[in-house]
């Protein structure tokens, strides 16, 4: 086994399931914390051309962020079993309450995702999930995956590439080609952010383009950055960086539209340069970004800005591309669910952001994910299975 070291910075929750992959198959590894080693931060850039982490460095295999398809190439999956009860397609909130129900009514359940804790990993600070004044994304997840953890939960951290019924059974294909069986299905694979849809803007991932600010934000310590956004995750983001940023540009596209509570701390902040009804025309820079262009929405003026760093918080979209023909969705590619989770498909359920259900919160999605556990148990009851 080649000498294996991980490049990761402290609150970085990718970073963190890179690490508990490499645990569970007791791989020894050097973790070095690059937010704390600028000289180690400079080593990760120069290997692996990335301003962004985590990065695993395996003999002369060079993996960058959380890819469950390379680190099973390196270091192998797990053996499946030929058929389950209940498989969970997602590990967020909905995913991960979903597998302890499951697991409680001791069911055989293999849990699929790419990550662990899902989109609530992005937020900073989270204020109203009963039981916490205020908690992190990342403590709250890693709560969530404590729990699983303690009820032997099996996981395959892998994609999903399709799903397939026959009979009373379903098939699902993931992006390393394995194949597993089950008799029912819960959905909950949640949304992934948004991008700004400017040509190339592709390759400035991890140059300076981040969208996991949580992650890649240490790296910016007194460099100029920009956030943009004008909602909720924006401006939380934008507080933050404040904190570690020299100056960070808030980029709006038309007005701030958040709670009072952000705009209120928002407000107090002094190296927050705000840029109101502005769109990214550009993204500037060779081979890392250097600026951004912005274009006036009313008057066509443009201007450029000089920034190491681009956050993106406008938005998120459902992770359901190969759902496409299986179940019903609405306009915006949500799964179509009666308030019982059901799906038009007998034995597949769907839960938390990926659903058509209005409410998207951590709490919301926690409560959908218990409640699509126990419908599944009553079908596998109804159809002998349970």
């Amino acid at each position: 086994m080649p000498e294996v070291r991980v490049y990761s910075t402290k609150q970085c929750p990718y970073c963190r399931m890179v690490k508990a992959y490499l645990e569970r198959r007791k791989i020894p590894y050097a973790d070095i914390n690059v937010s704390e080693d600028a000289e180690a931060a400079g080593e990760m850039i120069r290997i692996s051309g990335q301003n962004g982490v985590p990065v695993t460095v395996a003999g002369d295999r060079i993996i960058v962020g959380f890819d469950a398809q390379a680190l099973n190439e390196v270091f192998g999956g797990e053996a499946p079993v030929d058929m389950y009860d209940v498989i969970i397609l997602g590990a967020g909130p909905a995913g991960l309450t979903a597998a302890v129900y499951t697991a409680r009514k001791l069911l055989k359940i293999l849990v699929i995702t790419e990550n662990i804790g899902g989109q609530a990993l992005e937020s900073w600070a989270i204020e109203n999930y009963m039981g916490y004044r205020m908690v992190t994304g990342e403590d709250l997840m890693k709560k969530f995956e404590e729990q699983a953890k303690e009820l032997h939960i099996q996981l395959e951290l892998d994609g999903v590439l399709g799903i397939s019924r026959d009979g009373d059974s379903f098939t699902v294909k993931t992006a390393t080609d394995r194949s597993f069986g089950s008799r029912c299905l819960i959905i909950a694979t949640g949304k992934h952010p948004k991008m700004l849809g400017l040509s190339g803007e592709e390759r400035f991932i991890g140059r300076g383009l981040s969208i996991c600010a949580t992650c890649d934000g240490p790296l910016f310590k007194g460099k100029n950055v920009a956030v943009v956004g004008g909602g909720n995750s924006a401006l939380q983001t934008a507080i933050e960086m404040s904190k570690i940023a020299k100056t960070v540009h808030l980029v709006v596209r038309s007005q701030i539209r958040c709670d009072e509570v952000y705009r209120n701390l928002y407000s107090t902040k002094e190296n927050i340069i705000t840029h109101l009804n502005v769109d990214v025309s550009r993204l500037l820079g060779d081979q890392f970004i250097t600026g951004l262009g912005l274009r006036h929405r009313d008057t066509g003026e443009e201007a450029n800005i000089e920034v190491d760093g681009v956050f993106l918080e406008i938005g998120w979209l459902p992770n359901t591309e190969f759902l496409e023909g299986f179940v019903p969705m609405n306009p915006g590619k949500e799964v179509v669910v009666d308030e019982n989770c059901h799906t038009n498909v007998p034995g597949a359920f769907a839960a938390g952001d990926v659903t058509s259900v209005k409410g998207k919160q951590i709490i919301i999605a926690a409560g959908e994910g218990a409640k699509a556990a126990l419908e599944a148990y009553e079908y596998l009851v109804r159809t002998g299975h349970g």
